[in-house]
């Protein structure tokens, strides 16, 4: 690449970034604003965010968004492990792809469509009352092919003959699986936990839904409120949620990191075993 392109994607790359979080910051600005709207600056204040902490209707959205983020999380990446594993040792190509295919469309498949969907089968296939069990249970479904796209690839990294030697020395299933399968793919385990509990945190369509029984989610609710005109409280929440998303995204890599230099540190000693 010459220097002219090099310059051109830098360009590129710093107004992608302009364009994306220019509104995210004038957000945040605002939330510090003494006035009531956006349309101008008129003092610092930290007004906003004590109305936000005083708002007890807001507070326990937001610890039912949290409870439902953190189950649905939790219960997609155990059953996403154990339908990862299944792909893995599913031994038909054929059958493989067809499985890998359907978890795929589970993914792009319009948040709308799948929101519906979800609906009519809590209201007439499996009728139960719309409330925390509905949300968690549509969390749950969603986030499972997420985990399972974050674990898969750590088992085809894994060595095989690490489960044949387990074998040979007469593990069972159960301590294969929880010595050598799971450490093996813990990276993967905590990246699907991540991606599940961020793509919950901040689900709007389906949630609309499958939500009833006065249980409600943050995202709805400030929908909700915003059809009536943002106020800055909005403005102050959103910018705690942003610090926290971007809080949990550093956390998140510096994980990675320690992960990268744990397994350069194991192949610089398996080498060294192997030179002796």
């Amino acid at each position: 690449m010459n220097k002219s392109n090099f310059k051109w994607s830098n360009v590129y790359i710093i107004l992608m970034f302009v364009i994306l979080y220019a509104p995210i910051f004038y957000l945040m600005f605002y939330s510090f604003n003494e006035g009531g709207d956006m349309t101008g600056f008129t003092g610092f204040t930290w007004e906003h965010y004590q109305t936000l902490f005083e708002d007890t209707r807001l507070i326990t959205f937001i610890v039912n968004t949290f409870i439902v983020a953190l189950l649905s999380a939790l219960l997609a990446t155990i059953i996403g492990i154990f339908g990862a594993i299944a792909i893995y040792y599913t031994r038909q190509k054929g059958r493989r792809q067809t499985i890998l295919n359907l978890n795929n469309i589970l993914m792009v498949t319009p948040d709308v469509m799948m929101g519906a969907s979800f609906l009519i089968l809590f209201s007439v296939l499996i009728p139960i009352q719309l409330g925390f069990a509905s949300v968690l249970l549509a969390h749950v479904a969603f986030s499972i092919p997420i985990v399972v796209l974050m674990v898969l690839p750590r088992l085809y990294e894994m060595n095989p003959t690490m489960i044949t030697a387990a074998q040979d020395l007469g593990a069972n299933h159960s301590q294969i699986l929880r010595r050598v399968i799971l450490p093996s793919i813990s990276s993967g385990i905590l990246s699907g936990f991540f991606m599940a509990f961020t793509y919950s945190l901040d689900d709007f369509a389906v949630t609309f839904f499958v939500t009833g029984n006065g249980f409600s989610t943050l995202s709805v609710e400030v929908y909700s409120r915003a059809r009536t005109g943002v106020s800055l409280e909005i403005n102050a929440l959103s910018t705690l949620m942003f610090l926290l998303a971007l809080l949990l995204v550093s956390g998140y890599y510096s994980l990675q990191v320690s992960e990268q230099r744990r397994k350069a540190k194991l192949q610089k000693r398996h080498k060294a075993v192997l030179d002796v």
